[in-house]
């Protein structure tokens, strides 16, 4: 075999940057990777426009780009996807064989169908830009709608699941506990039930399922139905998301008015908008756990934090990234 032969066939050298706003997230997933984040340059303008490059060579490397898109007190959500694309276009047009996207909050994914007239289709839109500037693929986690990210996208996407660390959290203190998995609306039944039978698995026994009515108009949350038995249980609650709070909220005190011996709720992105450490301190609430994919910098001293846990999830993006790399299957990573 030939020297160029030998050279073309070999795998592209593993490269991983974090933009600056993922940094910290970024160099807990590259040290679980034993590498240390490749090094770019991010630059303000007056105007308050910017640019980001690369500052090693990318050529004939296979890139991931890790940036979580939930807006801050310095960039908006807007303002980082915009960075974030801008830096995959350059990344591509500095030769990198494949970039990457790791995105553990992907904004805009709640807006996947039309729900009014005239309705924008974000997501979709959102897939349009990551395909315009070059990306090879997208990795992120518990995205809004799953079958909506991957039919909005034609590049690769690639989905992880948090369930697998609430499970890890939860069953230990729930071996002798009667336990109900609630899904806060009729929408996140599958993702609830996904839980659901790994929870029980992993505790060897019977888990109930429930669902609460939740109507959403105008910012507005309305419905009082719950459907299955909670009385005398642990009611655990399982969402993607917590915005302002208050469908979790509602789930919890309908749980306990039916008689739930305690409330226990897990959501992968924790955004906790406006009066969300004030709504989830209701004392319906015993515990909440939410992952990194978004930091709770918004809670500040609140009490809220008393009873919040935040699990680590950048081993598991540090794998996803590795199998990824080697061409091996993240459907096998989820079932671990």
């Amino acid at each position: 075999m030939s020297t160029h032969t030998m050279q073309s066939t070999a795998q592209p050298e593993l490269r991983v940057f974090a933009l600056e706003a993922s940094r910290a997230f970024g160099e807990r997933v590259a040290g679980h990777l034993g590498l240390a984040l490749s090094p770019h340059e991010e630059r303000e303008f007056e105007d308050g426009e910017h640019k980001a490059r690369p500052l090693t060579s990318v050529r004939g490397a296979d890139v991931m780009v890790i940036h979580s898109l939930y807006g801050d007190e310095r960039q908006s959500g807007n303002d980082k996807l915009c960075r974030l694309l801008f830096f995959v276009g350059a990344l591509k047009d500095a030769a990198a064989a494949r970039v990457t996207a790791v995105v553990p909050y992907l904004a805009y994914a709640r807006k996947d169908r039309k729900t009014k007239p005239r309705d924008p289709v974000t997501t979709r839109y959102v897939a349009a830009l990551f395909e315009a500037v070059g990306c090879d693929a997208v990795l992120t986690m518990d995205v809004h709608n799953l079958a909506a990210y991957q039919n909005a996208f034609r590049c690769r996407t690639e989905h992880l699941e948090a369930n697998g660390l609430f499970v890890d959290h939860f069953a230990p203190s729930l071996q002798d506990e009667d336990v109900v998995v609630v899904s806060p609306d009729a929408g996140g039944i599958k993702r609830a039930e996904q839980f659901r039978q790994r929870l029980a698995d992993t505790l060897g026994k019977a888990v109930g399922a429930a669902f609460a009515e939740k109507h959403r108009s105008e910012g507005k949350v309305s419905g009082e139905l719950l459907v299955g038995e909670v009385g005398g249980r642990t009611a655990i609650i399982v969402d993607d998301l917590i915005s302002s709070g208050a469908t979790i909220a509602r789930t919890a005190r309908a749980c306990r008015e039916r008689g739930a011996r305690q409330v226990l709720a897990a959501a992968t992105h924790g955004l906790f908008m406006d009066d969300a450490a004030t709504v989830l301190a209701d004392s319906a609430l015993a515990r909440l756990v939410v992952v990194d994919t978004v930091p709770p910098f918004r809670l500040g001293a609140s009490p809220l934090t008393a009873k919040l846990t935040v699990l680590d999830s950048t081993a598991l993006f540090a794998e996803a990234i590795r199998r990824l790399h080697d061409g091996g299957s993240l459907t096998e990573l989820l079932q671990e």
